[in-house]
This record gives C-alpha cells, structure tokens and sequence, in this order.
C-alpha cells in the first residue's frame, strides 16, 4: 500500500496552475518584504540554511516566496528561509507571487509547507497546533484535516507543551526524540522527567531502554509508597510509654508485625527500664 501523504498540501491550499503562471510572478525589494506573523518555526537550522544558499547561489530562487500585501509592503506566507537566505547572500530583489490571503489562511499554508518539508521540530509543531486551536477555534479533527495528519497525531504532539522545559528544549534541538518524549509524559512530575531526560543524553538510551528502566523505576516506587501508607504509628500511646520509661520509644505496625524499641545508654539505665517492666 502506498503511504498515506498530507491529506491537503500547498497544492490545495495555492493552485500549482497559479504558480507556473508567470503573470503571477513578479520581483520585490527585499526590505518590502516582512516575517509572517504566524510563522510557525522557532529556529532556522544553520547546517539547512547554508544548503538552501549553496543551491541559491547555484540555481537562483527557483520556487517564488508566497506574500501578502501588508500595510508596510508584503507579509510572507511560505519562504521565509528563502528570504533570509536571499538577504544572506545579498540579493536585492526575489520573486514572489502575491495572493490574497485570510490570517487563517496564512497560518495553514506556513504550518503546511514546514510540515512537508520536515522542517518544524515537534515542539515547533505543538505551539503551532496549539496557536491555531485557540485563536481559530479549530478542533483537533480540523487541524488534522487541514494538514493530512490524523487526530491522534495531532492531540499527541500538542500534549508534548506538558514537559518540563528542559526537556521540551532538548526535544526541539533533536538531543532527545519524539519518542522518549512520548514516554517521558507518561511521568507527571518534571522533576522526575528531567532526571530521566539527563539519562537519555548521558547514556544514550534508546525509547525501549527508556521504557524498560522507567518501568523498574515505578515498580520500585510503588512498592515504596505501600510501603510507606502501610506502617503506623501510636505517638499517642508513644508519648505515655515515654513519661514511663523516660527515654525514646517508637512503636511500628505494617499490619502483619510490629516493632517496640525503647532506647537505653547505660547499664544502669537497662536496669531501670527493666525494673519498670516487672511492676
């Protein structure tokens, strides 16, 4: 079976007719042309940015940027790395093709074209999502429609914004994948996430491994925590063995067996204690 691509890519969202239409292509000076405020990616990836000017230098800009008027020039759509990396090399002018586009309409195509060219690291992609529902109201299923992904996909990544920081910046710069990350949300506290995040890293654990030491890790902190809620304790009674015996007492229960321990310091001392027991 062939796999499954984007269910609507730039190809639905910016007819391809359009494009290979010269009338819709024309040049613009750089410094008219601004970021889009929708722009889902973070960071640029300098090792893909210098590629992409290898290519320009060599090629030309061969896809044109996608704007739309803005009131101080034009606003990109898709191409930003282009930009940069055109003003990098210091051209003046790039082609562009003007369209008329909705905010709405602006972030789909962004978010889109990063998708499909895998450029968005899966943290970028949790705020984008993330972005899109609230200030478009869109739910989980039209978010997947828009971008071809499945609502499971969708609902997953924007539960990685529930990491601990730390971990959510090691995911974004690649040192800690998506599928430990996956695993690492299985852990509430992000105290505990980042330890097992500085694992990861330092002992290069694959997400089996990952799964396999956490998995000892809960075992052994439930059997901790019973452990712990099972055990009573008398301070009452604790405190009158105390007044008795004048020294330390403590009295232990698990349910199944206890433990009394009285504290002595001196021969002299066991005596007393003894004597006090006879009576």
């Amino acid at each position: 079976m062939a796999k499954k691509g984007l269910g609507r890519g730039l190809e639905s969202l910016i007819p391809i007719s359009n494009i290979k239409d010269r009338s819709y292509v024309t040049e613009v000076d750089v410094n008219q042309l601004w970021p889009n405020l929708y722009q889902p990616r973070q960071e640029f990836d300098q090792e893909k940015m210098d590629e992409l000017k290898e290519s320009i230098k060599a090629h030309g800009i061969i896809q044109p940027i996608i704007v739309r008027e803005s009131a101080d020039g034009y606003e990109i759509v898709a191409g930003e790395r282009r930009l940069k990396a055109a003003k990098e090399l210091g051209m003046k002018k790039v082609p562009v093709i003007i369209r008329q586009f909705n905010n709405l309409k602006s972030f789909e195509i962004a978010l889109v074209e990063n998708i499909q060219r895998e450029d968005l690291n899966p943290i970028d992609q949790a705020f984008a999502f993330k972005r899109l529902s609230e200030e478009f109201n869109l739910t989980h299923q039209e978010l997947a429609e828009m971008t071809g992904k499945s609502r499971t996909f969708i609902s997953n990544i924007i539960r990685l914004l529930n990491l601990d920081d730390w971990i959510k910046e090691r995911v974004a710069a690649g040192k800690i994948t998506l599928g430990h990350a996956k695993v690492l949300l299985g852990l509430e506290n992000k105290q505990i996430q980042q330890e097992f995040g500085q694992k990861i890293i330092e002992q290069e654990l694959s997400v089996r491994d990952l799964e396999r030491i956490i998995s000892i890790w809960m075992k052994k902190s439930r059997k901790n925590f019973q452990q712990k809620r099972t055990i009573q304790t008398f301070p009452e009674l604790e405190k009158q063995l105390i007044e008795r015996f004048g020294t330390k007492v403590k009295i232990k229960f698990n349910g199944k067996r206890g433990n009394l321990s009285i504290e002595f310091y001196s021969n002299e001392d066991l005596d007393r204690i003894y004597s006090l027991l006879l009576k």
